[in-house]
């Protein structure tokens, strides 16, 4: 059986907070090949982690990101909301799949690949989103390494597929069957979907032969990749 790549969507999230640094170290130590951060830009165009608009969620305040400084963000969650550049260094070496959250703009790009850039990481951040924010992402970087972010059946048309020029295509679970997967392989992509969460949906998605999975629950991902590795994967483990 081929080795799965996985991926912890915004860190552990079952443990810590989403999109802070101890969710992304604890999910590196429940066995992450890589994580999963969602980035939006503050006022002044700090990227920082946070999947929503507003703080509202995750740290009760009723403020919009976009109408925040960096330093006021840093005030309100009490350093809570790593900056880009302070979660790619606490991700050490590993892997972080970026995803450019809500519209995305020019501005939202060069700010967060330049962030990539000064911290040395273009060979271990690749990037997530639907097909306008992975347009503008190639557009920048001719070198990035992109997972399309695709929600319906229907295959993306080849001349988009040459523009994007993705090495994933980044599906949600449920629309994942063995014909899909073929397809995907024949074209010359790798199948990353995102975020079965139970061992029911792992394991069927495993037998598909799919080459990344994203999930909230990193700790049973690993624990089922590492059982149908078998007994080398095991030891290597030890």
């Amino acid at each position: 059986m081929q080795t799965v790549t996985a991926v912890a969507h915004r860190g552990d999230p079952y443990r810590f907070r989403e999109n802070t640094v101890d969710s992304l170290r604890s999910a590196l130590d429940q066995g992450a090949d890589a994580v999963e951060v969602d980035v939006r830009l503050t006022r002044d165009g700090v990227p920082v982690l946070l999947h929503d608009d507003t703080l509202q969620r995750l740290w009760e305040v009723g403020r919009p990101l976009g109408a925040l400084s960096a330093e006021e963000l840093r005030g309100l969650t009490a350093g809570g909301v790593p900056t880009l550049a302070e979660a790619l260094a606490a991700t050490g070496d590993s892997r972080v799949m970026v995803d450019l959250c809500g519209p995305v703009g020019r501005r939202t790009v060069e700010r967060t690949l330049d962030v990539v850039r000064r911290c040395g990481a273009q060979d271990r951040v690749y990037y997530s989103a639907h097909a306008e924010a992975m347009l503008a992402v190639r557009a920048a970087d001719p070198a990035a390494e992109i997972a399309l972010t695709w929600t319906t059946l229907a295959p993306p048309r080849p001349a988009l597929l040459a523009a994007i020029r993705p090495r994933w295509l980044n599906y949600r679970f449920s629309l994942v069957s063995r014909e899909l997967a073929a397809r995907i392989h024949h074209d010359g992509c790798l199948l990353s979907v995102w975020t079965p969460d139970t061992r029911r949906s792992m394991s069927r998605l495993l037998d598909l032969g799919v080459d990344s999975i994203t999930t909230n629950r990193i700790d049973v991902l690993h624990a089922l990749r590492t059982a149908a590795e078998g007994p080398d994967a095991c030891a290597r483990d030890r």
